[in-house]
């Protein structure tokens, strides 16, 4: 007999949150994940609401619009980790009207810009502390009776064993356990510092010597970045590290003095197409949910939403 209604397999946000949005609709649920929730690449990232690097899809801007909408709620109740982030987007190529995503934060506001910038966006996105977040995560599913076990699976048939629905979101491990050639690294890199009073996150993604973003923090200042796709290897690089500081002292003179804390490198789990969410076509039994890359967070709870409807109606 299995011991859960379903059995979701990876340990991430999207795994966690997943979860939990079926234990709130009565299920039994049991995470199994390869690496306590802690440590996944979750937690590396900078976990500032916006959809990095994710192609215009209908079905994206709804899950983008019903997790900043949850993320929001979170924030005012007080929710670990969560906090409501005025944002500044600068940008350099013409500005041809709001971004395809504007309408699900819902109070961007585009000013005109000095040169090298043609634009200025304002809007408010919620940032999210990624390891006491995932903590909260997990007492609220255990809270429910759910339960989140190590264990690594050599195929996903195995998590048969657990539940008679499996939600595979293995993230990057998915490449090999769904046997999707679309899945990908892209390597980040961020610098740690610490926080010289800063509490407007802001960005610079047309920048020509990389991507820059300054995302503050209680305790620290998240300063970014790199989108390597194709890369595979957290090997640290000083001199990347280096230029990424730069790059943010620039954008935050402020920043000049921030005594550096440490670096983060980790590999989001990119895929091409996008990210899969759906029923498998040869196993009426498993669920896809994997392939967010960078926007992870930024997608979590509205893909929850639609995967639970998914594994709840198998």
């Amino acid at each position: 007999m299995t011991e859960a209604d379903v059995v979701v397999v990876g340990g991430g946000v999207v795994g966690m949150t997943t979860a939990l949005t079926l234990q709130r609709r009565g299920a039994r649920v049991t995470v199994l994940t390869a690496h306590d929730p802690a440590g996944t690449v979750s937690t590396v990232a900078a976990a500032v609401w916006y959809p990095s690097h994710t192609e215009e899809d209908p079905r994206v801007l709804r899950w983008a619009r019903d997790a900043h909408a949850e993320l929001r709620r979170q924030a005012a109740d007080g929710v670990p980790g969560v906090v409501d982030r005025p944002t500044r987007m600068w940008l350099r190529h013409r500005y041809a009207g709001p971004p395809w995503w504007a309408d699900a934060c819902g109070d961007l506001v585009a000013e005109p810009a000095e040169p090298p910038y043609t634009a200025l966006l304002r809007f408010t996105a919620p940032s999210v502390e990624m390891t006491p977040y995932l903590a909260w995560l997990r007492e609220r599913l255990e809270a429910g009776g759910g339960r989140v076990v190590r264990r690594a699976l050599g195929t996903l048939a195995e998590a048969y064993e657990v539940a008679p629905v499996v939600v595979n979101a293995t993230g990057l491990a998915a490449g090999r356990l769904a046997a999707d050639a679309a899945v990908y690294p892209a390597r980040g890199h961020v610098v740690l510092v610490a926080n010289p009073g800063l509490t407007v996150s802001v960005r610079d993604e047309d920048d020509p010597a990389g991507i820059t973003y300054v995302h503050p923090r209680r305790h620290d200042v998240v300063l970014g970045g790199t989108y390597e796709a194709g890369v595979g290897h957290t090997r640290p690089d000083p001199e990347e590290a280096a230029a990424i500081r730069r790059r943010c002292v620039v954008l935050v003179p402020k920043l000049a003095d921030a005594p550096v804390l440490g670096e983060r490198i980790g590999l989001r789990p990119a895929r091409h197409g996008g990210p899969r969410v759906e029923v498998d076509p040869a196993d009426g039994r498993l669920v896809h949910a994997y392939g967010h890359g960078g926007a992870g967070m930024t997608l979590s709870w509205g893909c929850a939403a639609e995967v639970a409807d998914l594994a709840l109606s198998v």
